[in-house]
């Protein structure tokens, strides 16, 4: 599907069933070398510092974020990993993976810089949209 592969992809989602469907579905689409889960934004934020940090870690280029989750939602997670400090964070996009449709959720994602909206179920197509749109 993807012609220069992505060295790491992360999905921070609350649902270990959701982490494991999309983790295949990638893993299918071999967009990436490697596809890594967290089950909410704090883990989400301890892998990125532990992974990107360093130079050679599987430091995530794409990261899809769900909204509701406990411990840490998506908006803490923003909020924080906007005062993240690493080698090629531009280069890193987030994409807000979630059933939310309340406008005000999007709106509030889009004051916070995140600018990729997904709706659950994950698909190669909306996959497809993602990358083409972060190009």
């Amino acid at each position: 599907m993807v012609e220069n592969k992505l060295s790491c992809v992360l999905l921070i989602d609350d649902d270990s069933i959701n982490n494991f469907l999309n983790e295949r579905l990638l893993k299918k689409l071999q967009i990436s070398n490697a596809v890594k889960t967290a089950l909410n934004g704090a883990e989400g934020l301890k892998y990125i510092d532990q992974h990107c940090a360093i130079d050679g870690g599987c430091c995530p280029e794409l990261v899809f974020l769900d909204i509701n989750m406990p411990v840490m939602d998506g908006f803490e997670f923003i909020r924080n990993f906007r005062k993240l400090d690493f080698y090629n964070k531009d280069k890193m996009t987030v994409a807000i993976l979630t059933t939310s449709r309340n406008e005000k959720d999007i709106e509030a994602m889009k004051h916070l810089g995140a600018y990729h909206f997904v709706n659950k179920p994950l698909t190669a197509e909306k996959v497809k949209k993602v990358l083409t749109d972060s190009q």
